[in-house]
């Protein structure tokens, strides 16, 4: 595991999610199919819904993995999956899934159920032969052991003795007890009401309320009272018998409550919201159940047990080396290795790379440095592959600002290293409103007295390769096939101040000094400590292999590191954790310190008699269960929660710390012999309700067992981790909060056993990667200058920021060099986001970024004598700096006929609900919603009449918004004309059919049609009673201004092919002339032809519209809302370090007299720097 080791304490069974359904497929082009991942999958709904958004027309393949470590939540899923594959009635199926009581008819429904999968599931080869087995796969023998073992449970309930099942009966009222008096209401299902979150919130209460009164979603008393079996769904999780449910568990919550109550006349009740959700559940079950019936669209749906990086790591060695068995246990307190299924992955094809990956809410849990490390290997390597993440809590003092610093970098920054971004950081916009999650988090904060228990705040980031941005780049095939390269000292440095970053609060003083101002919540959270050395260690091996970094290179990209790592004075604590840094380091084939080389462990204490005594070894450590016991009683009593255990090896004067520790109840037995010692492990059948011993293992340096202090001074400890939220238990456990502690020499509990590295990649190195053409043989930009080397990415003076991208163009034609030596100036212009053109003698030459650049901040270094130029320019970032994507913030990309728009996500409108413009009070809630697209920046520019581009075209949408659902301006109206401020001409109408809900975005749509007024195609629709409607009043116009009218034409192929359900032709515009828009000039169509005319039944419905239907394209305009992470972007003039140390100044930093750029702490510092920094100095 590449987290840190929470002691389990009070365990949560989380068997219904926590969140409303979403689309899975909504960034990627109809036609391409999709593999998807989900980590920590939770219960079924994004599944079903995926399934159920899917377009008719459209026959791609849906494969899904879903990976969770609790075996209770997939054996509940699989029970639905089939429930709906054999055609269950809906309400059996409701009751069965979310109801804790059954009444008689579920519960025998229930039981036949669970009976009939235990039937099937004997083994894997007895499930390929059932009817299941064409949608329900496995990644490995062992979830469907443990699933099978589940649903025996399940089916054997009715039959348990008298007094198993009052002990399950007394843990489900005692669960019914703590959610009564945890003193609190979810609002859970109010917030998947969207922006009508208000409007939700009473009854949304009243309805969670009632479950937990009845166990039932039923308000008839009789129906209650007819819900007396327990179910056993809910009786079987990780904890084993009884009932572990959370209490804020809300079965309305996986719906959509938006049209509810946006369109209601009055109030809805909390029964309505139950009819409601049953309504989407049988309308999700019905495409469920089409789907896996119907052989051309059947679904894989694979159950992958385990924890989710430990999955991740499995998939990659799949997909790297065709490794079936990791040697990776399943999960914590688990010794089962994850073996694929050889049958689905080698024979069946199952996938280990996947163009979508979603990850719950797991950097909550995880952190998200460690979510990426493990997803981005297996990301599929083509333009549409994205990641999701999420996140529910947060520990700051602004929850809408907190995502910006989890990554400890600058985003745009490790963007680049790691080739991953935010899409909104870049487009400085978002399709996915969040609003009501601000307006609720500044209600709560202001209504709160204790802040303590306001702890969530719902976000969803989207991430893509930065470079597929470009569609200049996409629709030329011009990905490059090389990454960025940095200067290693450069290199070493950042990464060295991410290690800072993330480790610096280890030390108290440093803890207390960054949290000052939110100390109190910071306390409450401190024991939530998601990083240890060995996820840090797994992302520089990230770094490095995204990078193909050399071997050469990577060595002094690591010494610098080290360098500053071993002479860093500001971190105390990273004293006793280095070594646990060195030890992965070397495991993993990072890095090995010089003592390592040459410093060998001599054969004394645990080592006598060893043939060879590796650089790294792995202890094993048994704790008796009394000892856990007296732990766990003493933790229960202190309200610590569930504190992080580290190992140590102390002696007298050494003590050295082990965060990456593997644990599992059982016995290690020695095998092997004194030369090759080895164990073997017998797990305890019963976990943490059994006997044997709880087993500990970590890796460490062999050398700190000989060479510090003598073996028999040295004692292995099981420890709690001291954080500021650990004081109680430091009053009752002593400083140190000792678990356990034995001699290193006590073979009883203590095993030393000799440790190989991880295995490396086949290739070792990627020296030989980095030759031949910058571009795929398939690219199609123009090439005529000569031949592009791997663009440099230079950071600034701290290291901290890419300062400049440097392309280098190595001249290879002869008439260009001949120009080029005569003297000919070369000119250059920026083309798209990432593509510069430069253009020599005649001949032209594309040069491609990584990055959007900022084109027009270009310098040229021109090397006459040896024939190159060099292009240097900054990359952009969101809306506070020029070019970038502001040359086309809505870019449409793809490979051939597979496009989508890169960030505007896809609808399927014909399943989206009608807004009712008869809703009680619409205005209250409509209006401020679209209004709430600007952020306060963007308002002080409107009052300042500053003209930019998006927010023009935010309040044009936002007037067509108001004005075609009647809260402004009077009556509804359905046709817009954009007319140009300038000029008053108009060249677009907006024929708007329906208000729409963007359900799973938590927003709306207006479903419409687009009719560009060319020349061409004036005559034709005038001719069709074109005029007679502009004459009869109901076209409102819309004045557009500065440069709005070209930003519209961008956007409107982005809101074209987010709903289009026909597919691009080989006669497409778009292909021929390889650009999106085809045109940005007034009178121009920007749109192919392949959408005209097309799905436009509800055009036809409209007598004044019907004869236009030929010459429109259907449309989904929406909201484009603000980022709130990035409205305060900028850098803090104290956060500068000194260029060497990377201290803080010694009382303050210095600059250079030369620069004025490179900061030192001292004149030793600046002394010490000035031969490198020399060349370099402007002086």
């Amino acid at each position: 595991m590449s987290h840190t080791f929470f002691w389990p304490g009070k365990y949560f069974f989380y068997p219904i999610g926590n969140t409303s359904a979403v689309c899975l497929t909504r960034d990627l082009p109809p036609e391409e199919s999709a593999n998807l991942l989900l980590l920590g999958c939770g219960d079924p709904r994004h599944v079903i819904y995926t399934i159920f958004s899917e377009h008719t027309d459209f026959n791609r393949r849906l494969d899904f993995t879903c990976v969770d470590f609790e075996p209770g939540i997939l054996a509940r899923n699989v029970l639905l999956f089939t429930l709906i594959a054999d055609e269950a009635p809906n309400d059996i199926a409701w009751n069965i899934f979310y109801h804790m009581h059954l009444d008689v008819k579920s519960h025998t429904y229930l039981i036949a159920q669970c009976q009939k999968l235990v039937d099937a599931s004997a083994s894997l080869e007895s499930w390929r032969t059932s009817p299941y087995s064409s949608f329900l796969r496995w990644s490995t023998e062992y979830t469907l052991t443990e699933l099978r073992r589940h649903w025996s449970l399940y089916a054997a309930m009715p039959d348990i003795s008298s007094r198993r099942l009052s002990a399950i009966r007394e843990a489900y009222r005692q669960v019914f007890k703590d959610q009564r008096t945890a003193n609190m209401t979810p609002m859970t299902s109010a917030r998947s009401a969207g922006p009508a979150i208000f409007k939700a919130v009473e009854a949304g209460s009243t309805q969670v309320l009632n479950y937990w009164k009845s166990g039932t979603t039923f308000f008839q008393q009789k129906d209650i009272s007819a819900a007396k079996f327990l179910n056993p769904t809910f009786a079987y999780s990780l904890t084993g018998e009884g009932c572990a449910v959370h209490y804020a568990t809300d079965p309305l919550t996986t719906f959509h409550f938006a049209a509810l109550f946006g369109n209601a006349k009055g109030s809805p009740s909390a029964a309505d919201m139950v009819r409601h959700a049953k309504l989407q559940f049988a309308d999700w079950c019905t495409a469920v159940q089409q789907a896996v019936s119907d052989p051309t669209k059947t679904p894989r749906i694979r159950m992958f047990l385990a924890e989710a990086t430990a999955a991740c790591r499995a998939l990659r060695a799949f997909g790297s080396t065709a490794t079936l068995n990791l040697g990776a246990p399943v999960a914590q307190f688990r010794t089962k290795d994850i073996r694929l299924d050889k049958g689905e992955y080698a024979d069946d094809g199952a996938p280990a790379a996947f163009n979508v990956v979603e990850t719950s809410n797991l950097i909550d849990h995880l952190g998200l440095m460690n979510i990426l490390v493990a997803t981005i290997p297996l990301a599929s390597p083509t333009p549409s592959s994205v990641l999701y993440t999420e996140s529910l809590l947060f520990q700051g003092e602004d929850a809408s600002k907190e995502f910006a610093e989890l990554l400890h970098a600058d985003i745009g920054t490790m963007g680049l290293l790691l080739d991953l971004c935010p899409t909104d950081y870049l487009s400085g916009f978002t399709t996915r409103s969040n609003t009501h999650e601000l307006l609720m988090h500044q209600l709560l904060d202001k209504r709160t007295r204790n802040k303590l228990q306001h702890t969530q705040f719902h976000q969803v980031t989207t991430w893509k390769s930065p470079a597929t941005c470009d569609n200049v780049v996409a629709l030329h095939s011009g990905h490059a096939r090389f990454p960025p390269l940095f200067d290693p000292r450069q290199l070493g440095t950042l990464l060295f101040d991410i290690y800072h970053t993330v480790f610096e609060q280890e030390d108290s003083m440093t803890f207390f000094a960054k949290n000052e101002h939110n100390i109190e919540r910071a306390i409450a959270s401190s024991n939530m400590i998601h990083y240890m050395r060995e996820g840090f260690v797994l992302f520089l091996k990230l770094v490095r292999d995204r990078l193909q970094i050399s071997r050469s290179v990577w060595a002094d990209v690591m010494d610098r590191f080290m360098d500053l790592e071993q002479n860093d004075q500001t971190m105390p604590m990273n004293t006793v954790n280095r070594n646990d840094l060195y030890a992965h380091l070397h495991r993993q084939g990072v890095y090995t310190v010089e003592y390592y080389k040459n410093c060998f462990p001599r054969r004394v204490g645990r080592f006598v008699g060893w043939d060879v005594v590796p650089p790294v070894v792995r202890i094993v450590l048994s704790i008796p269960r009394e000892n856990i016991k007296t732990f766990e009683e003493v933790l229960e009593g202190s309200r610590v929660g569930t504190p992080v255990l580290h190992c140590d090896v102390r002696g007298i004067r050494s003590q050295n710390m082990f965060s990456a520790i593997h644990v599992a109840y059982g016995r290690a037995i020695a095998i092997g012999s004194k030369a090759n010692p080895r164990v073997i492990f017998e797990e305890d059948p019963e976990g943490r309700k059994g006997s044997l011993p709880l087993v500990v293992s970590f890796v460490m340096p062999a050398l700190l067992l000989t060479d510090i202090e003598p073996p028999e001074m040295l004692n292995v400890r099981l420890c709690v981790r001291s954080t500021p939220g650990t004081i109680q238990l430091q009053m009752k456990m002593g400083l140190e909060m000792v678990i356990f502690s034995a001699k290193l020499l006590d073979e009883q509990h203590v095993h030393v056993l000799p440790e190989q590295p991880v295995p490396a990649r086949a290739d070792g190195d990627y020296d030989s990667t980095l030759k031949g053409s910058f571009f795929s043989s398939n690219a199609t930009l123009s090439m005529e200058v000569g031949k592009q080397d791997p663009v440099v990415a230079e950071l600034d003076e701290q290291c901290e920021l890419v300062s400049a991208l440097v392309a280098r163009v190595d001249l290879e034609d002869a008439d260009v060099i001949r120009e080029f030596g005569s003297g000919k100036m070369p000119e250059i212009a920026q083309e798209s986001p990432c593509v510069m053109r430069l253009a020599l003698a005649g001949y032209d030459q594309h040069i491609v970024f990584p990055f959007p650049v900022v084109g027009s901040q270009n310098r040229l270094r021109l090397a006459r004598k040896s024939r190159y130029i060099e292009v240097v320019v900054p990359p952009a970032g969101p809306f506070l700096k020029p070019d970038g994507m502001k040359l086309n913030p809505y870019p449409v990309v793809g490979t051939r006929k597979t496009l989508a728009a890169w960030n505007v996500h896809r609808l399927a409108l014909n399943r989206l609900p009608v807004l009712s413009l008869t809703g009680f009070q619409l205005d209250l809630w409509l209006n401020p919603h679209v209004g709430s697209m600007l952020s306060a920046r963007e308002r002080k520019m409107r009052k300042k009449q500053k003209a930019d581009g998006l927010l023009f075209v935010k309040d044009t949408i936002h007037t067509i918004f108001v004005r075609s659902a009647g809260v402004q301006g009077g009556s509804p109206v359905r046709v817009f004309a954009l007319r140009d401020e300038t000029t008053n001409n108009c060249d677009t109408v907006f024929f708007v059919s329906d208000l729409r809900y963007d359900l799973h975005s938590h927003t709306v749509v207006c479903d419409g049609y687009v009719l560009p007024l060319t020349h061409d195609i004036m005559p034709k629709v005038v001719a069709l009673g074109f005029g007679t409607l502009v004459g009869s009043g109901s076209m409102a116009d819309v004045r557009v201004f500065e440069g709005e009218m070209e930003a519209w034409k961008q956007l409107i192929p982005a809101f074209v092919e987010r709903c289009r359900t026909w597919a691009h032709t080989d006669n497409c515009e778009y292909l021929a002339t390889k650009r999106v828009p085809l045109t940005q000039t007034m009178e121009h169509d920007p749109l192919c032809s392949c959408g005209r005319g097309k799905d436009v039944e509800a055009l036809r419905k409209e007598e004044a519209w019907r004869g236009l239907a030929p010459y429109v394209t259907r449309i989904a305009l929406s909201p484009l809302f603000a980022v709130s992470y990035l409205e305060a972007v900028g850098r803090d003039p104290m956060a500068h370090k000194c260029s060497v140390c990377r201290g803080k100044g010694k009382p303050k930093l210095m600059a250079c007299k030369g620069c004025q750029k490179v900061r030192y702490c001292s004149t030793a510092c600046q002394k010490k720097d000035w031969p490198r920094h020399k060349p370099k100095c402007k002086a």
